[in-house]
């Protein structure tokens, strides 16, 4: 048996910027349903839901936190969201486990680059949307502007449902426009009576029988009203806009009646799952169905050890039920399931369509991951940013060697924005995060939680080495040292290896003369050739030959890069009846690849990212100019909502390592951007000339 009806159950995000008071709202309503004795503090401390130490610290949400209250008898769930663009994944996480977002915006501060930025989130999400003006309270604050700045912002969609009674210090009360009073109170920042004509045409814009009746003049009752009011949400025909001080707690209960109303049930939000021969099918929401959850967060709590979050979207969650899910290889056992509220925990036997809760100790489920009883469905997978900075870390002692990796590991499941890579090429160990800040609270949580202290840089760029022309040569391995010696000579023909070749196509005998066989690695679009004659080389040592040829490739030959894009040609060789071995061929291949790579007008390639940056309109030509500093070609660019423009171009990734700090200086924090790997290009001669010397340096310093 359900332990709520799914039509009484409300999922709701508290999104928006940083400092907006969605924390302290949530605070607020957990102590006006009961929940609390007194209305938590994030200035003291206090809050029910910033729990973690960094929290606590830097007095704002670095996490998502999960709350719940009962409230007119329907059940609300709130997830509470981070507001500072850093830390960007915990809000898109948090979408997929709801159907209604409230993008809190201060009335002081008016919108700001997350305000943007999540709105945005929740629509691509396809949940209904909300706007909570909060702060009414404070000193600057224009009602009217900052509602034609939210309808130029984001539609004329944005309508507020209650408007406020005085602003700052006189921030008394709110008035319905809905259900707008016979009298309405003096200070009244707009007209409801003429804000509800508004109100109405958006909900029934969203109903064409609600429509026509109400163009008929018929009155509508007040549930068929509210009903509408829900519809329209969820058509995105509305976007409601209320009014609220978090300080005072004027405007919150109307706040809370509006979420129990108006926020949209899981009914009201179609979801669907793949099944096993990859089709789209629904995911009905009823507790008969097949099980369906998605896990939307995970947190590694010191004392509770690993929590899963888990939206149920379809069946029923049972203690000591076997479960499948997506990353697991076998099934799985739920040992135990929590309603969590907040930093606290509380046992439940089950979930059903519409909770969120928590499992505890499943080592082998990771965000993302679909939680089914059959293992034949999977959900869309959530779409977290990539991160864009990247730092180099290392331990700061011995000490700190030992943990570091499972430290770093641990974060990285806890965020999906937080990636851990070890380059195979630069041999640095590379954390990438979405900003600077975000890696500094890395850093502090390894320093409190786990107890390691690392050492940071910036991570090497990644560059190669490839050949413009062709060259031969040769080269002889000849060493004795009492008993037997070494010998090996080998000839080789190195050139360039054309991008998007077909190999069998291409590595024939009209190609290459004498052509026996070749190994192409698609990787670094290299091959090496075999077309010895006569047997000069063995065919026993032409395996050590390429090896030889290969870690040289790995190691590099100008500057300490892996070599690419070439072809290696074995011609010729000797060998001695005694002295020869692979290691002796090997050596020879190695050095011989050395001397003809030089030969062959070796040069630098630089990895080029596709860079993407949104930025306020009246920044363009400043952003523009910058990029053209930094070597960049433009490839285009458009307008977006708000009076924002988005600029795509191609960039040397080594000009955009520090790129969010300087584009946060340019637009006042308001511009954003994604980088993708591209493709790589040859380095201009001036900066191939800094690269190697730098290189040389290195390894003076280092020998």
């Amino acid at each position: 048996m359900a332990r709520h009806s799914i039509e009484n159950i409300r999922n709701v995000a508290l999104t928006g910027h940083g400092a907006t008071g969605k924390t302290t709202i949530s605070d607020l309503m957990l102590h006006k349903a009961g929940v609390s004795t007194r209305a938590g503090s994030v200035d003291d401390g206090t809050s029910l839901l910033d729990v973690d130490e960094e929290e606590k610290d830097h007095q704002h949400s670095i996490t998502s936190a999960v709350c719940h209250f009962t409230h007119n008898d329907r059940r609300i769930n709130v997830v509470d969201t981070p507001g500072y663009p850093d830390f960007i994944g915990q809000v898109v996480g948090a979408l997929r486990a709801v159907e209604t977002a409230v993008i809190t915006v201060s009335a002081s501060a008016g919108i700001e680059v997350n305000t943007r930025r999540t709105f945005s989130l929740a629509g691509k999400a396809g949940i209904g949307r909300m706007f909570l003006v909060n702060k009414c309270d404070m000193d600057n604050v224009n009602f009217g502007e900052l509602l034609g700045h939210l309808q130029e912002s984001f539609g004329s969609a944005c309508v507020p449902l209650n408007v406020p009674v005085g602003t700052g210090s006189k921030f008394e009360g709110v008035v319905s426009t809905l259900s707008v009073p016979d009298t309405i109170p003096a200070g009244v920042a707009a007209d409801p009576k003429a804000l509800n004509q508004t109100v109405m045409d958006a909900i029934v814009e969203a109903d064409e029988e609600l429509m026509m009746r109400y163009l008929e003049g018929e009155q509508l009752a007040p549930d068929e009203v509210a009903a509408g009011v829900a519809k329209a949400i969820a058509a995105g025909t509305l976007i409601p806009i209320f009014c609220a001080s978090s300080k005072t707690g004027v405007g919150v209960d109307e706040f809370m009646n509006a979420l129990a109303d108006f926020a949209l049930p899981p009914t009201a939000i179609p979801r669907t799952a793949k099944n096993a021969a990859g089709e789209d099918v629904p995911v009905e929401p009823g507790a008969d169905g097949p099980l369906v959850a998605q896990v939307f967060k995970t947190r590694i709590d010191p004392f509770v050890a690993k929590l899963s979050f888990l939206r149920v979207y379809s069946g029923k969650l049972a203690k000591d039920q076997q479960v499948h899910a997506t990353g697991a290889s076998r099934a799985l056992k739920i040992s135990q399931i929590f309603d969590v509220q907040g930093g606290k925990q509380e046992a439940a036997d089950c979930a059903c369509p519409g909770d969120i809760v928590a499992v505890v100790k499943m080592e082998d489920l990771k965000t993302g991951d679909t939680v089914t009883s059959d293992g034949d469905l999977t959900m869309p997978p959530i779409p977290f940013p990539t991160p864009m900075i990247g730092l180099a870390v290392e331990p700061k002692s011995r000490a700190d060697q030992t943990k570091i990796s499972g430290a770093l590991q641990k974060i990285a499941e806890e965020d999906p924005t937080f990636h851990l890579t070890r380059d195979a090429q630069t041999k640095e160990m590379v954390m990438q995060g979405m900003s600077e800040l975000h890696l500094q609270v890395v850093q502090a949580r390894l320093h409190k939680r786990d107890k390691v202290d690392v050492i940071t840089h910036q991570p090497k760029i990644p560059y190669r080495e490839t050949v413009a022309g062709a060259a031969e040569g040769m080269y002889r391995h000849k060493k004795q040292t009492g008993g037997s010696g070494q010998f090996a000579e080998v000839h080789f023909r190195i050139s360039s290896c054309p991008q998007d070749i077909n190999p069998e196509e291409f590595f024939t005998k009209d190609n290459f003369v004498s052509l026996r066989s070749y190994h192409y690695n698609p990787e670094d679009n290299s091959c090496f050739i075999d077309r010895v004659t006569g047997g000069s080389v063995p065919n026993n040592f032409i395996p050590a030959v390429e090896k030889g040829v290969r870690e040289r490739m790995e190691r590099g030959v100008v500057a300490g890069y892996r070599v690419q894009d070439v072809v290696c040609e074995l011609f010729f060789g000797k060998d001695h009846p005694v002295d020869s071995n692979e290691t002796a061929f090997k050596t020879a291949a190695s050095m011989c690849f050395r001397d003809v790579f030089q030969k062959a007008k070796p040069t630098l390639l630089e990895p080029i990212v596709s860079l993407e940056v949104i930025v306020p309109g009246d920044k363009l030509g400043e952003i523009t100019s910058d990029l053209n500093g930094r070597r960049g070609r433009m490839e285009g660019m458009e307008g977006a909502p708000g009076g924002f423009q988005v600029v795509r171009a191609k960039v040397p990734l080594s000009e955009v390592m520090t790129y969010a700090r300087s584009l946060s200086s340019m637009t006042g924090g308001q511009g954003s951007f994604t980088i993708e790997l591209s493709h790589y290009e040859m380095v201009p001669p001036n900066e191939q000339a800094k690269i190697v010397a730098a290189a040389k340096k290195t390894d003076e310093d280092e020998g």
